[in-house]
């Protein structure tokens, strides 16, 4: 009996001083990934003050290495950038096509995902995902002209056919996502729903596409990133200078000042304002909905 409980005393022991290792292993501090971050940061930073020191000086101030803070503020260069790059306008064109692409993208495309991971087994839909799969090594150049000469012609050479063009072209990258996801929810809740008496599209509608929340938040806020920063698309698509979207706008802009530097960094500041609002907006809901996704 004595040397039970003289067994079991050294087990608790022993247990208690792994507990107490493991412990320590993890309140240490990893130093190198810890580093690896402090640069990484350093690269967004510093750009960063750079941008905004600069549209807050006046342009004979911009001499020196650029690091100074300015002596004396110039916000009149926000509003400068504001009445020479029309920014109310292009500020509209572009929320008109980030928010059109990420509502059509969510929409459309969990649909897709949703009849390709349910029919998987079956070649046509197999078909699908793996041509779906293999456009995402097609580089955008290559159709880049096709795309321009029929929105042309189908009279989509606007916002409008800019958004559908985002929605076609994230199509391959979010039906991978989301059929990866799909295939992780349990048919037995589709099952039971249909047992009671749920059509299918009431099955997504209701049951499938609320648990898509996660992919949703992640696809929604790619989208947005893509759609708001993209200039190459809106580049070669739009026709009519009044639905310049904001990097075009600015192109068009620092090409007809070219030296005009603090008021283009103002521009940039002011374009950048609107996505970092977003941002810190859906952060915690995107974290939180990726995380609920993992234990789900």
């Amino acid at each position: 009996m004595a040397t039970t409980e003289t067994a079991a005393s050294a087990r608790t022991a022993a247990d208690t001083r792994g507990l107490r290792r493991r412990g320590r292993k993890l309140d240490s501090v990893n130093w190198p990934l810890t580093a690896l971050a402090a640069v990484l940061a350093l690269t967004v930073l510093i750009p960063l003050y750079l941008t905004v020191v600069t549209a807050l000086k006046t342009p004979d101030q911009l001499g020196g290495s650029g690091f100074e803070w300015p002596s004396r503020v110039r916000l009149e260069n926000f509003s400068d950038a504001w009445n020479l790059t029309n920014f109310p306008r292009a500020l509209l064109n572009s929320a008109i096509v980030t928010v059109g692409a990420v509502v059509l993208t969510i929409l459309s495309n969990s649909l897709v995902a949703y009849a390709i991971a349910r029919n998987l087994h079956k070649p046509f839909f197999k078909f699908l995902y793996y041509f779906f799969v293999a456009a995402l090594f097609v580089p955008f150049p290559i159709i880049m002209l096709p795309a321009t000469k029929e929105t042309a012609v189908l009279g989509l050479d606007n916002p409008v056919g800019l958004f559908l063009l985002y929605t076609v072209y994230g199509l391959s990258f979010n039906v991978f996502v989301y059929t990866a996801f799909i295939r992780s929810i349990p048919r037995e809740l589709e099952e039971a729903a249909t047992m009671d008496g749920a059509s299918t599209w009431g099955i997504f509608r209701r049951i499938i596409f609320p648990l898509l929340t996660p992919m949703n938040a992640t696809v929604g806020i790619l989208t947005c990133l893509w759609a708001w920063n993209d200039f190459l698309l809106p580049l070669v698509i739009l026709s009519d200078p009044a639905t310049r979207t904001l990097p075009l706008a600015q192109y068009v802009f620092q090409s007809q000042f070219t030296t005009n530097y603090t008021v283009a960094f103002a521009s940039y500041l002011m374009a950048l304002a609107p996505l970092l609002l977003v941002y810190l907006f859906a952060q915690r809901w995107v974290i939180s909905g990726v995380m609920r996704g993992s234990i789900k």
